[in-house]
């Protein structure tokens, strides 16, 4: 019988100055934070002398690849898997499924993390999994360069919507303010996380906009992403990724809902809301979670379906806050 255990950072480090071969997990849909989280400590490793690859069941988004353009692509048998930024075991996707009983360590920061590793360190208070990295590697007693404080600084930015979510705290600038001190190019990565848009992305959002619809006297909003309209468009997957904010931004629009479909009968949701309304609790709903004013899930069947189902669930959540 394996035990589970809540351990601190502090613990986690001597695991890792301990040990050898490490895969590091991050999530299917991959984001900033995962991907940062990784490779941060990725290259941590490697300054220690140690093996470690990360591994991801998706492709990473192109815009991520001055991040990992440095490592190394390695084979060997791992004797310490960690995961980085994931909640929840159906967050590994298909191609990480054959790990979901081998996992160490898990190091996250979502409200609703389940314990499925064999030492766990969650800490919902902190903006983004990066937060949590870059506490690990002092622990660790690593330099934090230039190569490390991008993705960290990455994580940290996308995660926190360039410090603009409610989830950003005091230790969350304090953090970032370091981490430029050491070298992340945090202008030339804002600009290409939030100012940066691809012609192909631009009219997938405006036919995205196409879908809109307003729900619950206008406190809800919902557009879709069909495979069709990627197509139509040229755009990538990873163009998605922000147009998930759009409906939240609507004026007097508590909730936002994205269906995004993957399959012609599986459809990720993203849902952003005001600090009036839990995202995360919405998306547990499903199956999924996230944090207070940023979450995901998802749900099967035919879109109309799925719309209708998400719906019910908002206007339920909706009814009982004082608008």
């Amino acid at each position: 019988m394996v035990i589970k255990m809540q351990i601190s950072l502090l613990e986690i480090a001597e695991i890792l100055k301990e040990k050898d071969n490490f895969y590091i997990l991050t999530h299917k849909s991959p984001d900033g934070d995962t991907i940062g989280s990784a490779y941060a400590l990725y290259y941590a490793l490697k300054q220690l002398n140690k093996k470690a690859k990360v591994l991801c069941s998706d492709d990473i988004p192109r815009r991520y690849d001055f991040l990992y353009k440095d490592s190394i692509d390695e084979d060997f048998e791992p004797s310490c898997i960690i995961s980085v930024d994931i909640a929840d075991l159906t967050l590994l996707g298909e191609n990480l499924e054959i790990f979901s009983d081998k996992i160490d360590i898990c190091i996250d920061h979502h409200i609703y993390s389940s314990d499925f590793a064999k030492f766990s360190y969650v800490n919902p208070k902190a903006g983004a999994n990066c937060e949590n990295i870059f506490e690990l590697l002092n622990f660790m007693g690593v330099k934090i360069d230039e190569t490390i404080a991008n993705c960290l600084y990455t994580g940290i930015s996308t995660d926190t919507g360039c410090f603009r979510y409610s989830n950003v705290t005091a230790n969350t600038h304090k953090i970032a303010a370091q981490l430029i001190e050491r070298g992340a190019k945090s202008a030339k990565i804002n600009k290409l996380m939030f100012d940066t848009k691809s012609r192909a992305k631009v009219e997938l959002e405006n036919k995205a906009l196409d879908t809109l619809e307003f729900f619950c006297s206008g406190k809800g909003a919902l557009i879709c992403i069909t495979k069709q309209m990627l197509q139509e468009t040229g755009a990538a997957e990873e163009d998605t990724d922000s147009i998930s904010s759009i409906p939240r931004k609507i004026e007097n629009v508590l909730v936002g809902v994205t269906i995004k479909e993957r399959t012609n009968d599986e459809y990720k949701i993203s849902v952003r809301t005001d600090d009036k309304v839990n995202a995360a609790k919405l998306c547990f709903a499903f199956g999924g979670g996230g944090h207070q004013c940023a979450g995901g899930c998802t749900v099967k069947g035919e879109l109309a379906q799925v719309k209708a189902k998400i719906i019910e669930i908002v206007e339920k959540e909706l009814m009982k806050i004082s608008l």
